[in-house]
């Protein structure tokens, strides 16, 4: 049975244009449709001919980056907004929690907005009063109920509209990104209570940035892409080819960002103080690849990376060394080596050659990071040195602190509790 039926929905809003600034309702009536007179770029198509259908009892998610769909199929859904073209139908008693404080007065109390709230989703006076303890209770607002709404922190406004949401009982639930404001020790409560509602068999629509959560409650997932839907799928295969375009987009970004900042330096004098040394052994070209051998900019924390440099030497040379060292954007050395701390012996080099420095797993945090690579001597003296002349990205969902991610794990005796992750 069909829950949320959304059959080829468009959204289109107006920009903001002199052109149609003194345009009044009754003169858009009189030229029909208003949206038809709109120049392409006088107007924003929030959705593109949308279709998906959700299934009774299920947690359906919906992902995709901001300004792709997402809260306006929410507000569609909901029957906040109407679309402009296509049908959207809902079987059962809906319930939204989509935008921080929607429907809440700010001037008169908690307690009285409770009461607004359960009479505009549905409840008559007598059924809010029987939920009304059981809903302060859950949004941990014992002691503000009776305070001004507007006197509340952004996890108090959520905690109180979260409760209200799933206290009318519902057949569907409507959630947006509000939990992200939420409190650290209630966001698991409201996880707890939306699981409970898979078990009896609530329809769920939820949209979310926390890839991992979306992963682990929903049965089914959409990705949102500039308002259109990508694909609809198993969660984990359809988070995974999310997150594959995202990282080929912070690729170009990257590397449009390094581009520019390359253009605004002072041109060869500033790579010339960047780069020193007579090069008797000239570092012709450097390349960061993956360890398949893909030339990339963003890498993830478990990758590992191949720094590869064309040499060549202009002369017959005995005594020469490699280096690599990784710096932060803060300039702090993450790591630094060279084959002279590793105790390779120089031989001989001459003419074109190559040089590959292979890491198995960079296991660094998010962030920008800088290279320096180098040839010299012994005793220092540089042949060819390049200072931050080459960059890449660290893109994870992770939140480590500090610079460098080591492989670990965690172990606790039996008397300490965790839910899994």
């Amino acid at each position: 049975m069909i829950s949320i039926d959304v059959d080829n929905v468009t959204q289109i809003y107006q920009k903001y244009s002199a052109r149609h600034r003194f345009k009044t309702f009754k003169s858009a009536l009189m030229r029909g449709d208003i949206f038809k007179s709109l120049r392409p770029d006088e107007r924003v198509n929030a959705l593109k001919n949308v279709s998906l259908k959700v299934e009774k009892g299920t947690a359906f998610g919906v992902i995709g980056e901001n300004g792709s769909g997402k809260s306006t199929l929410l507000k569609i859904v909901a029957g906040i907004a109407k679309p402009t073209y296509g049908k959207v139908s809902v079987k059962g008693k809906v319930s939204a929690l989509i935008e921080l404080g929607a429907g809440f007065h700010p001037e008169i109390s908690g307690r009285e907005n409770v009461y607004i709230n359960g009479i505009m989703l549905g409840l008559s006076k007598k059924e809010i009063h029987r939920k009304f303890d059981e809903i302060v209770k859950f949004a941990e607002l014992e002691d503000f109920i009776d305070a001004p709404v507007k006197t509340y922190s952004s996890g108090m406004y959520m905690r109180l509209g979260f409760s209200i949401a799933i206290n009318v009982n519902p057949e569907v639930l409507l959630v947006d990104e509000v939990l992200a404001v939420g409190d650290a020790s209630f966001v698991p409560k409201c996880l707890d209570r939306i699981n409970d509602f898979r078990r009896r068999k609530k329809t769920i629509l939820f949209v979310s940035h926390d890839l991992t959560t979306v992963e682990r409650i929903c049965d089914k997932v959409a990705w949102f892409k500039e308002g259109k839907v990508e694909t609809i799928g198993e969660p984990k295969r359809v988070i995974d080819a999310y997150l594959q375009d995202i990282t080929e987009k912070k690729e170009e970004d990257f590397e449009a960002e390094q581009k520019e900042v390359k253009e605004k330096e002072s041109g060869e004098k500033e790579r010339r103080e960047n780069r020193w040394g007579k090069r008797e052994i000239e570092i012709k070209k450097v390349q960061l690849k993956d360890l398949q051998g893909k030339v990339k900019s963003v890498y993830s924390p478990q990758e590992g990376m191949i720094i590869e440099m064309d040499v060549e030497a202009r002369s017959r040379i005995k005594d020469f060394v490699f280096g690599v060292g990784i710096y932060n954007s803060q300039g702090i050395c993450c790591y630094g080596t060279n084959t002279y701390i590793e105790d390779m012996i120089p031989v001989s080099i001459e003419g074109k050659e190559k040089v590959l420095f292979k890491i198995k797993k960079l296991n660094l945090i998010n962030g920008t990071y800088y290279m320096d690579v180098a040839t010299h001597k012994r005793n220092g003296y540089p042949y060819d040195y390049h200072r931050n002349l080459y960059s890449f990205m660290i893109s994870s969902r992770g939140k480590d602190m500090g610079i460098v991610r080591p492989p670990h794990t965690w172990e606790f005796t039996s008397g300490i509790k965790f839910k899994n992750p």
